[in-house]
């Protein structure tokens, strides 16, 4: 048996599309080519804010919990030292773009989102990529099935299930949450149906009536 991942790319593919996704809309808000309303600004305020509180958090599990398991099952088959570099970077920029977004929330005013916005969607690009290709191939080799659930398990306890789980659906491809179905049963199926009209909506008023449709 080895580590299944599939729930962690998903998470990955998730926060780089969302990310990706706000900068695009905030480029457009400068450019005049959408408008906010008070009610959308404060969606999209609240949606930049959750999203950045689940990137530290995701990325914090990863220093304090996954990295110790990996090192202890690798040893002198992984280095880390770039991956936790590139973390260190992450947190002032998370900080930048909180504030930035409590403003916006006022102000409807979406320039000074675009840059850091920008900066962060091209960071994590880059980030998971690399991490996805150095250590996915590390974990499936080294690191046991009950190791990995224990990292799983730190990273949802900390997680928004509100937030984080209709997006794992939203960005699943249809054989992914299939597989996701059969691994957790018929909780996560009950769990997404009162979750996902919530989301849809949140989705529609944040980045326009076709999204999440």
């Amino acid at each position: 048996m080895t580590p299944e991942l599939l729930g962690f790319q998903i998470t990955h593919r998730a926060m780089r599309g969302d990310v990706r996704r706000l900068a695009d809309l905030a480029t457009e808000l400068v450019e005049g080519r959408q408008s906010a309303d008070p009610a959308r600004a404060t969606a999209i305020a609240g949606f930049v804010t959750a999203l950045c509180k689940g990137i530290h958090h995701h990325h914090t599990m990863e220093d304090q919990v996954l990295w110790p398991v990996i090192e202890r099952a690798a040893g002198a088959e992984v280095d880390l030292r770039d991956l936790s570099d590139d973390h260190s970077e992450l947190d002032p920029l998370l900080a930048e773009i909180n504030g930035q977004a409590a403003a916006f929330a006022t102000s409807r005013d979406a320039s000074t989102l675009v840059a850091p916005l920008t900066r962060l969607a091209d960071m994590l690009d880059e980030h998971i990529e690399e991490e996805e290709r150095l250590l996915f191939p590390i974990i499936r080799k080294y690191v046991s099935v009950a190791d990995w659930k224990r990292v799983e398990d730190a990273v949802r306890k900390g997680g928004d299930v509100r937030v984080d789980l209709p997006r794992i659906e939203q960005y699943a491809r249809p054989e992914e949450l299939a597989r996701l179905r059969k691994l957790a049963g018929p909780v996560l199926a009950l769990l997404l149906s009162l979750l996902r009209g919530g989301h849809r909506r949140r989705q529609r008023l944040i980045f326009g009536p076709l999204a999440a449709a």
